[in-house]
């Protein structure tokens, strides 16, 4: 996020139990803040550009109630931030449940704590259990969501700019008497992220960010490079330059039946398929529906329901890496079983490589 690699390289959803695993495997992800500190402390120390935490208030049950121990977002870039000295450090924002008066002087102490490295990532929101733990209702339009998000990133942009004092009257908020001080770090702003999957969440995320998040599952690189040319293409119609990226999972071992070995332990054999179960549950997917797809969303969601999925030896990683980058691609957050167990490795093995492709300072 503020160096010249060319494919940024991030760690995504480490702030949450099991990150994006749904697993049994006894090594599985804990979200300790132990943990957290010294993954974020080591992947300072290799060159990872950024950390992307989840915004998750309660879990998917199961055997393992996946990603039902959380660290909020804002305190634990927080403290990440204090802890490093390069790397980014994101925090997701649920817009609806986060005052923005409230929000925006947090996030400007998160950003003087890192010296300019702290990244907001706005979500909207969707689970409704989420909502009724704040007592908040999800509005019943969608795009009223949408609208609602604007209102609440206007306001906070003003805090974070130059005025002094001002009132803010929308649809939705109406402040009064605003003040923000001290500013974010070196009179600028965050980075902004934000994922769009609905042509309404894409126009907010071209409106507001400087990179847009894609989650999408592409069948193939081909497919991959026209959305991420679309992005672009629409962003600078209404002149904004928006870096994309995307998501994935890294098994990565000496050998390709190592890793492809390793993969299916805990994706099918150790497998939470209760949990994977709820979440389609909540989001109102049935197997009698569509038994087949069902199947497919299912084991989809054992190894982070989303991305890109890289398995092999350091050489496939890498390539698939640069695959991305020829694609369009400005960087990718992604995911291991167990973050420190496994990015030494990565460091070590994949990270060389990326710099031989072009794609990487020397860290």
């Amino acid at each position: 996020m503020h160096n010249r690699n060319r494919f940024k390289l991030g760690l995504f959803g480490a702030n949450c139990s099991n990150g994006r695993a749904m697993t049994v495997a006894p090594e599985r992800w804990s979200a300790s803040w132990d943990d957290c500190e010294k993954l974020a402390e080591l992947a300072d120390e290799v060159g990872v550009d950024f950390m992307l935490p989840i915004g998750r208030w309660r879990g998917y049950r199961g055997q393992t109630d996946h990603q039902g121990a959380t660290l909020e977002t804002i305190n634990w870039a927080s403290g990440l931030l204090a802890r490093t000295k390069r790397i980014t450090v994101f925090s997701t924002v649920h817009a609806p449940l986060y005052n923005p008066v409230m929000a925006a002087k947090a996030m400007a102490t998160a950003d003087l704590i890192g010296r300019g490295r702290f990244g907001l990532n706005i979500v909207i929101g969707w689970n409704d259990g989420e909502f009724r733990m704040f007592g908040v209702e999800k509005r019943a339009e969608h795009d009223d969501r949408y609208a609602y998000g604007q209102e609440w990133i206007d306001a906070i942009l003003r805090m974070w700019g130059p005025e002094e004092e001002f009132d803010f009257k929308g649809r939705f908020l109406d402040l009064e008497g605003l003040r923000l001080k001290p500013k974010p770090h070196g009179g600028t702003r965050p980075v902004i992220m934000n994922a769009g999957g609905s042509p309404t969440g894409r126009a907010f995320a071209l409106r507001n960010s400087d990179a847009f998040f894609t989650a999408l599952r592409y069948p193939d690189l081909a497919t991959a490079a026209r959305d991420a040319a679309e992005v672009k293409a629409a962003g600078r119609a209404i002149g904004r330059d928006i870096g994309v990226y995307t998501v994935g999972e890294v098994v990565c071992r000496p050998t390709r039946k190592e890793a492809r070995d390793y993969f299916h332990y805990w994706t099918e054999d150790m497998a939470d398929w209760e949990s994977a179960d709820y979440m389609l549950a909540i989001k109102g997917i049935r197997r009698a529906d569509d038994p087949v797809g069902y199947d497919v969303k299912r084991k989809a969601l054992v190894h982070g329901q989303s991305g890109f999925t890289m398995i092999g030896t350091p050489d496939d990683v890498a390539d698939e890496l640069q695959g991305m980058a020829t694609a369009g691609f400005e960087g990718i957050g992604f995911s291991f079983l167990n973050y420190l167990l496994e990015l030494p490795y990565f460091a070590q093995e994949v990270l060389p490589r990326l710099t031989r492709m072009g794609l990487r300072e020397t860290a």
